[in-house]
């Protein structure tokens, strides 16, 4: 276990610039953009004479008074998607971080023969390929959901100090917002992340350990390819192939996984094909737990496992000299 907590700390020390920086860098930018968007929005309603919604400061209060519990709800709903908004784009950096990462795990030890010295110490491969892994879908999405937290609940006092310059009660505007339910979603979803980003990061891996050069292009020509091959077997008519099921299923599964919210699409389509107005209730952990009720996940989980098992085998027997 010790050996283990300093492959793990091994790993964040060589890849903080992508586990670190990356998120961070990412909401800063966000803050920005929407300062840079919050001023123009002031000048040119100042220039203009324009007012939010066409109403005054005191329409304004008003409005927000008088809004019945559901209204009310509505608006809390509404903030606390505009906090997970933050979130979401720093986690769209952060699957492209953790692609490369695992593309390039096992492969850039055999490259830079690095290695050899770690095969030199008493260390096993399977624990050198879980510390990867550990790094990749617990250590990176924890670092992410931390960063995405500050960015969301700066950006929700960004938008209730602007709206108090408005006739706004800024405490009044907060008490709406649930920030506390926003953060248990999003830290309660990582075990959920975990199991759903095994088959890309088993993939990738497997494809880092077996391919002797451009492992990018094994781990994604091979499921296009096969992709490709199967819908024109179906464009020709001489088989009856389910193309969308395998591009949804299979390519889509073992190359975009990392992309965190994926496990929501089910859900998501079955709350909102009943109500629209059920969009908020998709930032409750309810509706990232009812992913683990679908085979999907556990089917995709034991594939993951399986390539694991095979990139640690790689990794063992791989001799490149």
């Amino acid at each position: 276990m010790n050996t283990l907590y300093w492959l793990v700390k091994r790993e964040f020390w060589e890849h903080r610039g992508g586990f670190i920086w990356a998120p961070v860098i990412t909401g800063i930018v966000f803050l920005l953009l929407n300062v840079m968007g919050i001023i123009t929005g002031e000048v040119l309603g100042f220039r203009h004479g324009i007012n939010i919604g066409g109403m005054n400061h005191q329409d304004i209060a008003t409005a927000l008074a008088s809004l019945d519990a559901h209204q009310t709800e509505k608006v809390g709903q509404a903030l606390d998607l505009a906090m997970l908004s933050s979130s979401f784009l720093i986690s769209v950096v952060f699957a492209f971080v953790v692609f490369f990462y695992c593309l390039g795990s096992l492969y850039d030890d055999r490259r830079d023969r690095s290695m050899l010295f770690w095969k030199s110490l008493p260390i096993a491969d399977s624990s050198t390929v879980l510390s990867k892994v550990i790094a990749a879908v617990l250590i990176a999405p924890i670092i992410v959901v931390i960063c995405g937290v500050l960015t969301g609940i700066a950006m929700l006092l960004l938008f209730t100090i602007t709206l108090s310059f408005h006739g706004v009660s800024m405490w009044t505007l907060l008490t709406l917002a649930h920030p506390f339910q926003v953060m248990s979603f999003l830290i309660g979803s990582i075990p959920v992340y975990l199991l759903w980003a095994l088959p890309t990061v088993g993939w990738l891996m497997l494809c880092s350990a077996w391919a002797k050069s451009k492992p990018f292009l094994w781990a994604v020509v091979i499921p296009v390819a096969i992709g490709v091959v199967i819908s024109w077997f179906n464009l020709l008519g001489s088989a009856d192939l389910r193309s969308g099921w395998y591009w949804s299923h299979i390519a889509g599964r073992v190359l975009l996984s990392v992309f965190p919210g994926g496990w929501l699409h089910d859900t998501a389509a079955r709350q909102l094909g009943e109500n629209p107005d059920n969009i908020g209730h998709l930032a409750e952990l309810s509706s990232s737990y009812a992913a683990l009720a679908t085979p999907d996940i556990w089917i995709g989980a034991v594939a993951g496992i399986a390539m694991l098992a095979g990139a640690v085998w790689f990794r063992r027997w791989r001799d490149d000299s």
